[in-house]
């Protein structure tokens, strides 16, 4: 009778669609896991495949790649090396599920498919995957595992099922996206099931950035005692051992690795830079271009891509326009100088002139308004897409949420790029990052040390700088007031009249309102950017882009 076992937590960093690379990371971590003496490795949800492989699943040739693999990997394991519990999307008859394998032996063992599909948020697996009934468990080196897949873990069903029908410890591969304070939200359900089921727990989380997803790892060990026994790492790749006995009919694991949770700002810090680095090493870009203004956006932008892909990687470039301040000139030079970027001027000025020649005659008559901006920023967009196209790199665009959201912002102009670490950002965090970063530097940062961002920076009034003496709060509320509405609107999906009632201004609620509604249109032309909040923009905001809908429910007369 086995009454003592080591398990390892492989906390990885897949790649979707990268089925072979997948799986060859698979045998790296198990010929390592091997050498330190475990008996069973289990990785996180839909491993082979990356996850979330969305329509992949739908080609006949990307699950024959899959089935291929699993099939290689568990005759593999005929060496008399550890046992694997591995992700897959598997077929099964005329269905696809989102499966957990355990490979052993030289064979596969069982799978288990996931029963309680999530179909919210950024979450529509119920359209690529079917749903797999409630099981028993999987004998695995003599240990009946409870195998449960991700949000299974949510509900009480799948482990009231394995308890019922013998499992002695429940294995939960995951693949949990980060948002800010979901870690609470994770241990609480395990705590629950561990309490339901009197069983203990190990849960496995991947690493990574997917588009607009990050994962942020922190797999974690209950004991049946619901103690955390075991605390992997945020935000870092590692594998950890846990080492298991059998006292009676319960299995318990020994007190290991408890890594300290990071603070709010590291989180959102983290999440960017991961993001990004596996957006342009996943998609093969050398590197990134970007505007750099002299104000705090562009600013952190810069800072978070040197810290994610390291200074050499990055391009900054100013491109002055008569209005451009010479604070804001000395500014981003220092910023460059701090970070060890590379930073060249291109002057816009003549561009501007070349368009107010050409469109002169079709002008004539009427003002200068927001129409000779916005010139001058799609001027910038244009040359940093040159830039793009002659060298490669990618146009990190440097927008927040707060200007998304009221579309503060020009399409084709400064909305240019292919990601943004800022989309799901406030004004008010960037502000607070930008502190934060001044005296942090992040674990696995490749920019410098110390403080990165002049404090002029931070601390002056936000500006576009597309006519004399602009502020942003020349058209917008104050930031702080600004961000409070947003966040009632989109993130707590608050009416109108619920905004007034908090004390906010009428006039201010409903221009905001509107500002939020009629820019939908420009948001769907946006460059993805990582998710940070509950409800970030894009497939968690499936807003129309034609909406009347005013922000409130009928008045009775």
């Amino acid at each position: 009778m086995t009454d003592s076992l080591t398990i390892a937590l492989a906390q990885t960093n897949p790649t979707v669609g990268g089925v072979t690379a997948n799986a060859d990371l698979v045998r790296t971590v198990r010929a390592e896991s091997a050498k330190a003496g475990a008996d069973v490795v289990v990785f996180s949800e839909l491993n082979i495949s990356g996850y979330p492989p969305e329509d992949l699943v739908f080609r006949p040739s990307f699950l024959d790649a899959v089935e291929e693999e699993v099939n290689k990997l568990a005759a593999e394991t005929a060496d008399g090396g550890p046992a694997l519990i591995i992700g897959a999307p598997w077929r099964d008859g005329e269905a696809c599920y989102n499966a957990v394998l355990a490979l052993d032996g030289g064979e596969i063992k069982g799978a288990r498919f996931k029963h309680h599909l999530p179909n919210y948020g950024v979450f529509d697996e119920k359209r690529v995957f079917a749903s797999g009934p409630l099981a028993g468990p999987v004998v695995v080196r003599g240990v009946r595992l409870g195998l449960m897949v991700c949000e299974d873990m949510w509900f009480e069903d799948s482990a009231e099922t394995l308890s019922e029908t013998g499992a002695e410890i429940l294995i939960v591969p995951n693949g949990s996206p980060f948002e800010l304070d979901k870690d609470d939200v994770r241990l609480s359900h395990a705590v629950a099931r561990v309490s339901e089921s009197g069983l203990p727990l190990v849960y496995v989380n991947q690493v990574g950035g997917q588009d607009d997803l990050a994962f942020d790892g922190g797999s974690f060990v209950l004991n049946a005692s619901r103690v955390l026994a075991v605390q992997a790492k945020w935000w870092q790749t590692e594998t950890v051992l846990t080492s298991w006995t059998k006292n009676g009919d319960a299995w318990t694991s020994a007190e290991g690795e408890r890594a300290a949770p990071p603070d709010r700002l590291d989180n959102i810090y983290q999440a960017m830079m991961l993001g990004l680095r596996d957006y342009v090493v996943k998609n093969r870009f050398p590197g990134v271009v970007l505007g750099l203004s002299g104000g705090i956006d562009s600013a952190i932008s810069a800072v978070v891509a040197a810290d994610a892909l390291g200074p050499d990687k990055v391009h900054c470039v100013m491109m002055p326009s008569p209005y451009t301040s010479q604070d804001s000139l000395d500014d981003a030079t220092a910023l460059a100088e701090n970070l060890g970027v590379k930073l060249d001027s291109i002057n816009i000025g003549y561009a501007m002139e070349a368009f107010g020649g050409m469109l002169a005659p079709h002008f004539s008559g009427t003002t200068p308004d927001t129409t000779e901006e916005n010139i001058q920023s799609r001027i910038r967009g244009l040359t940093l897409m040159a830039l793009s196209n002659k060298f490669g790199s990618m146009v990190l665009s440097t927008g927040n949420k707060s200007e998304v959201s009221v579309g503060y912002a020009t399409l084709y102009g400064d909305m240019c790029g292919g990601f943004n670490v800022l989309k799901d950002v406030y004004k008010t965090t960037v502000t607070a990052l930008s502190d934060w970063r001044n005296k942090h530097k992040p674990e696995g940062a490749l920019g410098p040390e110390g403080a990165v961002m002049p404090e002029r920076i931070i601390t002056k009034p936000p500006t576009a700088e597309l006519r004399p003496d602009q502020k942003d709060e020349d058209s917008l509320p104050p930031y702080a007031e600004l961000d409070a509405i947003l966040k009632g609107f989109i993130e707590n999906e608050r009416s109108i009249s619920d905004m007034i009632a908090d004390s906010y201004e009428d006039d201010t609620v409903r221009r905001i309102w509107r500002l939020l509604r009629i820019a939908e249109y420009k948001r769907r032309q946006a460059s993805p950017g990582v998710k940070i909040s509950h409800l970030s923009f894009g497939r968690d905001h499936r807003y129309p882009i034609t909406n009347a809908f005013d922000g409130d429910a009928p008045k009775n007369v």
